[in-house]
């Protein structure tokens, strides 16, 4: 984001929504590409989805400006709405003990694509350039399709593919927008102003007005966005819920870890590296987020699978204290990353176990495109409010702390609700 934004001329409060409308983008889009790949209709709609993050990838690679880079990252974020048919396809193919650990490997393949995909991408972008570093995202997809192409089955069901709620994804598109436009943009042009409390006003609206619709004339006739109903069911709401408090905290962390370890050396808060050792530094939320996810099957097998939630909350937030106090030195920055990692992949790698024995199977793709609806706009929310949070606490080192411990608050709220649920 800081290299964007000084590409290009903007704030990075600006910049980031090259990030934010991806993971927006990747929230309306996981409900609508689950409905149409719910029946035999996965294969095309995988490979058409993997075909618009490509044609993304290269929109954004192009030297056009800030709007074509954000446009192509908005296609991108469809990308992030195939991870529900990839579980499907895995609930078609596997069963027991082999589906578990099947749906805990691919759970925790986001949140390790995501922290190989940083460093990675930071080292092509630090030799060759933003722009680079879209085209080595381009070459990517282009592989990924053709491995797709060749090893994706059929669809096994032969049912036809679920109508579509087109009205509830722009209510719920257009609110998540507005609402992330007042947060992103209120300590620059005033909290109070009329432009910001409008856009905060017809985001709450537009939202409140996607849930009565699709609670209402959205389910009388049969194809609402998502299922409110099997979203409240007892053993989904909780680890709904924990979704959206870790992953506003994941993308929280990854935003302040960025800002601290690329900011400037002279300021209050910054260690003055460049943008591949920025990169590097989340190696080690990758690595310990795939032992998180292997430590996390342990736990459930001695323990039980009710302490998965609560614990990931509390290491994860652990994570964020600790940044909060220690921030000084870039071994302290691995060392964050490293406990967040490993709080991030227990937490992702248990939600698709927890939540799959308590729904239909033919409503596993609902449920979980829910699930996933809520986790982009917990990235979505973090993404915004981390770099916010940091400028209306002032800027400064205590700000960053302020800020730390917020989130941290945000993830430890997150997991003690799931733990008095389980109690009572």
């Amino acid at each position: 984001m800081p290299q964007i934004a000084e590409t290009h001329g903007v704030p990075i409060s600006t910049a980031q929504w090259a990030l934010t409308v991806t993971l927006i983008a990747g929230a309306v889009a996981t409900p609508v590409l689950g409905r149409w790949g719910s029946g035999r209709l996965r294969r095309p709609v995988v490979l058409g989805g993997l075909a618009t993050v490509f044609v993304g990838s290269v929109l954004s690679a192009l030297p056009i400006g800030l709007g074509p880079l954000v446009a192509g990252r908005a296609l991108q974020g469809v990308g992030l709405a195939l991870f529900p048919l990839a579980i499907a396809v895995a609930r078609d193919l596997w069963t027991g003990p082999v589906l578990v650990s099947r749906l805990a490997l691919l759970s925790v393949t986001t949140v390790a694509g995501a922290g190989l995909g940083y460093p990675v991408t930071a080292v092509v972008a630090s030799g060759f350039g933003v722009a680079g570093a879209y085209w080595f995202g381009a070459l990517l997809i282009g592989l990924t399709f053709a491995l797709a192409f060749r090893h994706l089955p059929r669809s096994t069901t032969g049912e036809r593919p679920q109508r579509v709620d087109l009205a509830g994804a722009a209510l719920l598109s257009a609110g998540t927008v507005a609402l992330l436009l007042a947060i992103s943009q209120g300590d620059r042009a005033g909290w109070t102003s009329w432009p910001i409390l409008g856009s905060a006003a017809a985001g709450v609206a537009l939202l409140v007005a996607w849930v009565a619709w699709t609670a209402g004339p959205a389910r009388r006739r049969g194809h609402p966005l998502v299922d409110l109903r099997l979203a409240a069911r007892r053993g989904v709401v909780g680890p709904n819920a924990v979704t959206f408090g870790i992953g506003l905290g994941m993308y929280g962390l990854l935003a302040l870890v960025v800002i601290l370890v690329q900011g400037d050396p002279h300021s209050d808060i910054g260690l003055g590296h460049d943008v591949a050792v920025v990169g590097l530094v989340l190696v080690p939320y990758a690595l310990l987020s795939v032992s998180g996810n292997r430590l996390a099957r342990v736990v459930a097998a001695r323990w039980g699978p009710h302490l998965l939630l609560p614990t990931g909350c509390a290491v994860f937030a652990s994570a964020m204290l600790l940044l909060a106090f220690v921030h000084h030195h870039l071994w302290q920055a691995l060392l964050v990353m490293a406990l967040g990692g490993l709080g991030s992949g227990f937490t992702f790698s248990s939600l698709p176990m927890l939540i799959v024995p308590h729904v239909p199977r033919a409503e596993t793709g609902s449920a979980l495109a829910f699930n996933q609806l809520l986790r982009y706009l917990g990235f979505s929310v973090g993404s915004a409010a981390s770099v916010t949070l940091l400028d209306a606490y002032g800027g400064d080192d205590a700000a960053f702390r302020a800020t730390a411990l917020t989130l941290a608050s945000v993830c430890l709220a997150a997991g003690c609700g799931v733990l008095r649920r389980k109690r009572s």
